[in-house]
């Protein structure tokens, strides 16, 4: 089961965040997980993966223009119908807590549902996501006044989100 993860990264954090979904995956039985910046990801390895993830900063409530840049591309995937029925999910910063976490990550899901692709999202009743969390992926916000990449509780959403997407695409594969 292939995992592809693509993120678009400014001051480190969002890489972070990444990385914390990866190892998240990583748990789960059979997850080959791939971590790749949106200067090096290839989507033409796209089709061959089970579940992708991408994320970014949010700039002022979307998409930054690093990871729109790299979406924009998948044009022709779209029009041959590579990604239907992939398993997608998406991931956020920002610097301030009211900085468009969720406009964002909904902006992120928008080309995987052009896509058919199918989203999951962090239930609430995971304990990670009770009163911190986004139940559209994984938001995290990281003040730009903190030397901290990402915080404990990041890291520990990050890695639920990694390992539930994981779990949901292994589920999906079986049937």
């Amino acid at each position: 089961m292939k995992i592809y993860i693509v993120y678009d990264s400014e001051g480190g954090h969002t890489e972070a965040l990444a990385h914390a979904i990866a190892a998240g995956a990583a748990l789960v039985e059979n997850a080959e997980v791939e971590v790749h910046s949106v200067q090096e990801a290839d989507i033409r390895t796209l089709p061959e993966a089970d579940a992708i993830i991408w994320g970014c900063p949010g700039h002022f409530g979307t998409i930054s223009a690093g990871l729109k840049a790299w979406i924009d591309k998948l044009g022709y995937l779209w029009a041959q119908g590579k990604l239907i029925d992939k398993i997608g999910g998406v991931f956020c910063t920002t610097a301030t807590e009211h900085g468009g976490l969720e406009s964002t990550m909904v902006s992120l899901m928008t080309p995987m549902l052009h896509q058919g692709m199918i989203i999951v999202g962090l239930p609430g009743n995971l304990p990670e996501n009770a009163t911190y969390g986004s139940y559209y992926g994984v938001g995290v916000t990281c003040p730009i006044d903190s030397e901290e990449l990402l915080g404990g509780h990041g890291e520990q959403l990050g890695q639920a989100f990694g390992k539930r997407i994981a779990e949901v695409t292994r589920r999906f594969a079986r049937s």
